[in-house]
C-alpha cells in the first residue's frame, strides 16, 4: 500500500473530510510514488478556526521564546537531510546534491528569520511637546494564507512559515499536490520543535478552490504567494478586493548580459550551472543571454561546449547534473517552445529533443537566431532553454534585457566597473548579479519589479509584510 501524506490542521495529521486524494508521480520513471489527501471547505474552514485561534496564543508568546523554537526546528531538519533529501528527489526530479542544498537551506531559513524576528525594533519619535510622547510599536498582522510551489517546496515555504512565525503570526500554507511528502517533513520538524496547536497547518487540494476560499476568509489578513504571473494577479485581484496584505514573487525571464570583456570561460561555466539547476525550473533562471556581438562566436562555441556535456539522468544518481523535469506539462511545454523556435528560423545549438519514452527528461537545450515574436522570447520557459543573441553595443543589450514586462533577476559578466555601474542602475530587475549568481540567501531580499511581483521573500524586508506599524501618543496627565 502506498504512503499518503496528510493534511495538518490544529496540531493533527488527518485525512480531508472528503476523503478525496491524488496520486503523486515520480516524474523520472513516470510511476507511482504515493498520494495526498485534499482539503474541502469544512477542512480550510477548521484550518482558520486553528489559525485563529492559534494566532491569539502565538503573538503573545516572546519574540525571544519563538525564536528558540524556529531554531530546535531548523535543528531536526538538519538530523534529518538523509531522510527529507530523497523524497523531495524522487517526488520533484532534482539531483539528489541539490535535494539535499535545498533541505540544508530551508534549515538556514528558519534560523535566520528566527534571529531577525528578535530585531523587530519599534522606535521612539520625538515629540512636539514636552508632556507628549510619540512612539511605534511593531505587531503581528495576523494569520497568513500561503500558496508555495513544486519547483522549490521546501525552501519556497520556509521562507513563508519563517517569516509568519518569528513575526507572531500563525499560518495556512498551501503546499504542491506534486511535492508534498517532503515538505510534510518539514512541518513535522516544526510541531515537533514545540509549536503551539494550530499556529502552522498545512493543506493540499485543488488550488483554484483553496485561495478562493482562504483569501476572502475574514480570518485571513495576509496572503503570501509565490507562482505564475498570470495566476498572481488573478490572487492579488482578490486579495485587493478584500483589504489582504500581499507579497507576490512572480514568474521570470531573466537576461543575462554577456559584454565584450567579460571572462568567457567563466561566464560559459557558471551559467550552464546555474541555468540547468533544477532543470531549469527556477524562477530566476537564466533564460535570455544576450552577447556582445565581438565576442559571440568564441563564447557560443564555450557555452555550447559545456552544455553538451552536461548528464541527464535520474536524480537518485549522484552522477547526473540535471533530472527530469517535474511533470509531463513542462516537458510538453519545452517540445512547444522548442518546436515553434525553429519552425521560425530559430537553429539549435544543443539538445531540443525529449530523452528516451519514460520519465519526463529534455535535454539542455540552446537556441540561437530565434525571432523576437516566438513565444520563447516572450514567455518564460520555466525549464532547461536558453537563447543566444549576439547584439552591437550596451544601449542594445540593455534595451533588450528591459523589453519584457518581468522584472525579477538580470546578471552580467564584465571586468569593467563603469559597465557594472550602467548595468546595475540601468536593468529593471528587483535582483542583480554580477559575474557570480549569487542571489537567495536568507539575509538578502528576494523579490522582483514589474510583472514578476512585489514584496520580498528574502531579508529584514521580508518581514515588514507581516507586521504591522502601529503608532501610540500618549499624554501625560496629572
Amino acid at each position: 500500500m502506498k504512503q499518503i501524506t496528510n493534511l495538518f490542521i490544529n496540531g493533527i495529521w488527518r485525512d480531508g473530510s472528503g476523503k478525496h486524494t491524488r496520486e503523486v508521480l515520480d516524474p523520472a520513471t513516470g510511476q507511482l510514488l504515493s498520494s495526498v489527501a485534499l482539503a474541502d471547505l469544512d477542512d480550510l474552514q477548521e484550518a482558520c478556526d486553528a489559525a485563529h485561534m492559534g494566532f491569539a496564543q502565538w503573538r503573545s508568546i516572546s519574540a525571544y521564546d519563538r525564536c528558540k523554537i524556529l531554531n530546535k526546528a531548523a535543528m531536526l531538519i538538519r538530523e534529518r537531510v538523509d531522510l527529507i533529501a530523497p523524497i523531495l528527489t524522487r517526488e520533484q526530479g532534482k539531483p539528489i546534491a541539490q535535494a539535499r542544498q535545498e533541505v540544508e537551506s530551508s534549515a538556514d531559513i528558519l534560523n535566520w528569520f528566527a534571529e531577525e524576528g528578535r530585531r523587530s525594533y519599534g522606535r521612539i519619535i520625538p515629540s512636539r511637546s514636552s508632556d507628549v510622547a510619540f512612539s511605534v510599536r511593531k505587531e503581528p498582522v495576523g494569520p497568513v494564507a500561503a500558496f508555495s510551489p513544486w519547483n522549490f517546496p521546501l525552501a519556497q515555504a520556509s521562507r513563508k512559515i519563517g517569516a509568519a512565525l518569528a513575526s507572531g503570526c500563525s499560518i495556512i500554507l498551501k503546499g504542491p499536490e506534486e511535492t508534498p511528502a517532503a515538505l510534510a517533513h518539514i512541518v513535522a520538524a516544526i510541531h515537533e520543535a514545540g509549536i503551539p496547536q494550530g499556529v502552522l497547518n498545512l493543506v493540499y487540494g485543488v488550488p483554484n478552490m483553496i485561495s478562493e476560499f482562504l483569501i476572502p476568509n475574514p480570518v485571513i489578513r495576509k496572503i503570501s504567494f509565490t507562482g505564475s504571473t498570470v495566476v498572481g494577479k488573478q490572487l492579488a485581484a482578490i486579495a485587493g478586493a478584500h483589504m489582504k496584505r500581499v507579497t507576490m514573487e512572480l514568474g521570470g525571464h531573466s537576461p543575462t548580459l554577456v559584454f565584450d570583456d567579460a571572462n568567457l570561460d567563466l561566464a560559459a561555466k557558471l551559467l550552464t550551472a546555474f541555468k540547468f539547476r533544477n532543470a531549469g525550473q527556477v524562477c530566476t533562471s537564466p533564460t535570455r543571454i544576450l552577447v556582445h556581438k565581438n565576442v559571440y562566436n568564441e563564447f557560443k562555441n564555450k557555452l555550447t561546449a559545456q552544455v553538451s556535456a552536461l548528464k541527464v539522468g535520474n536524480g537518485m544518481d549522484i552522477e547526473n547534473d540535471m533530472g527530469p523535469l517535474a511533470n509531463p506539462r513542462r516537458l510538453q511545454a519545452m517540445e512547444m517552445f522548442t518546436s515553434e523556435a525553429v519552425e521560425r528560423g530559430g537553429t539549435l545549438l544543443a539538445g531540443g529533443r525529449r530523452i528516451g519514452n519514460q520519465g519526463n527528461f529534455f535535454e539542455p537545450t540552446i537556441l540561437e537566431g530565434v525571432p523576437e515574436n516566438t513565444k520563447i522570447l516572450n514567455e518564460e520557459p520555466f525549464g532547461p532553454i536558453m537563447t543566444l543573441h549576439p547584439l552591437d553595443n550596451f544601449d542594445e543589450m540593455i534595451e533588450e534585457a528591459n523589453r519584457l514586462p518581468y522584472g525579477l533577476a538580470a546578471y552580467a559578466y564584465t571586468r569593467s566597473a563603469r559597465t557594472v555601474a550602467k548595468f546595475s542602475e540601468g536593468v529593471e530587475a528587483g535582483m542583480v548579479s554580477i559575474n557570480h549568481h549569487g542571489l537567495g540567501p536568507p539575509e538578502t531580499p528576494f523579490g522582483g519589479v514589474k510583472d514578476s511581483g512585489y514584496g520580498s521573500e528574502g531579508g529584514s524586508e521580508a518581514l515588514d509584510a507581516y507586521l504591522v506599524s502601529k503608532f501610540i501618543t500618549h499624554s501625560i496627565v496629572d
